[in-house]
């Protein structure tokens, strides 16, 4: 592999000259930069990151912890973060935390010596549900950077991406509501996690705001068990319901499905709206009715948020959370 040194005595010129040149510095002529260039491209020289890592104390890496790469809305942020990263001269390395603390502990540990600038993650359900954050902390007083998404816990001070989660179900079910349903269940296979209570207060709120005469009717899917089954007996018990939010990516597209084997039809008798994406909605026919979390942006955002705290050296006491607009993407079901 050809080095710095190889390229300035084939040109005959200094080292220098020759990282300035590849650097586009002001200091070197324009003819001698392109020959400098013309000849670093003919030997295809790639510049040596573990050096520049160590001059520079830095190592153009992110770190990025996700709980579950099979559910389709980390995957697509994932997507997101990989593009802007590439965009801005940054790799990524990934791990999985499986949705396990262990996981997530292991994994800050691990990449925390010296192998990234900073991290992107979103934060377990194991996490969330022993309420146990001091990994966090510990790795901030590093002085390493983090910047969490979608799973955040407002107690730790760090740069967030999120949407609000709240008022996509408020305004999904005030949808609903507009269509004159009378019965709307909510529908949740994840209670456990902050987003999946934030998206129930929305219901709730929707409701309550709208004098809506039935009580709430919630679902809290038992991981345990068959979720069709479970979502084939609320609608069996409740034949009266009219519409049906679907706090997660996948219950939604479920419930067309049940609802449909059991004659009921959609959207004349049933609408309903889930969080989805277009490939989960297409699962259903007709397709599911979905609120857009526009996952790749979160991801470029993170991205951005992170890489200008590692560049600028921001305050380290002030933190910006950045909130994501949704959409309700109309395919039919309500």
């Amino acid at each position: 592999m050809i080095t710095l040194k190889d390229l300035a005595q084939k040109l005959g010129v200094s080292v220098s000259t020759v990282s300035k040149a590849l650097n586009d510095s002001s200091e070197i002529s324009e003819g001698t930069a392109q020959r400098i260039k013309a000849l670093a491209k003919y030997y295809n020289y790639q510049p040596n990151r573990m050096a520049l890592s160590l001059k520079k104390n830095q190592t153009k890496t992110i770190g990025v912890i996700i709980p579950n790469i099979l559910n389709r809305f980390f995957a697509k942020v994932l997507f997101g973060i990989q593009e802007e990263a590439t965009k801005l001269g940054y790799n990524i390395i990934v791990c999985l935390s499986n949705e396990s603390i262990e996981k997530e502990k292991e994994s800050l540990q691990l990449l925390s010596n010296g192998s990234v600038d900073g991290f992107i993650l979103a934060i377990s359900e194991e996490t969330q549900l022993v309420s146990e954050f001091d990994h966090f902390q510990e790795t901030q007083k590093k002085d390493i950077p983090i910047v969490m998404f979608d799973r955040v816990q407002e107690n730790i001070e760090c740069d967030k991406v999120i949407i609000d989660d709240q008022e996509a179900t408020l305004k999904a079910t005030k949808a609903l509501i507009d269509k004159h349903r009378k019965k709307i269940a909510f529908i949740s296979n994840i209670d456990n996690l902050n987003v999946g209570k934030l998206r129930e207060t929305g219901y709730r709120k929707a409701l309550q705001l709208s004098n809506y005469t039935e009580a709430p009717l919630i679902l809290k899917i038992d991981g345990n068990k068959d979720a069709q089954v479970q979502i084939k007996g609320l609608l069996k018990d409740n034949s009266s319901i009219d519409g049906i939010i679907a706090a997660d990516n996948v219950s939604g597209t479920m419930a067309i499905n049940v609802a449909i084997q059991l004659g009921i039809k959609i959207p004349d008798h049933l609408s309903v709206i889930g969080f989805a994406d277009q490939a989960i909605s297409n699962l259903s026919v007709p397709k599911l009715t979905s609120i857009n979390q526009n996952a790749e942006e979160i991801g470029k955002t993170s991205v951005n948020l992170l890489v200008n705290r590692l560049k600028n050296k921001l305050d380290p006491d002030h933190f910006s959370t950045n909130i994501i607009a949704t959409q309700i993407i109309n395919n039919g079901s309500d």
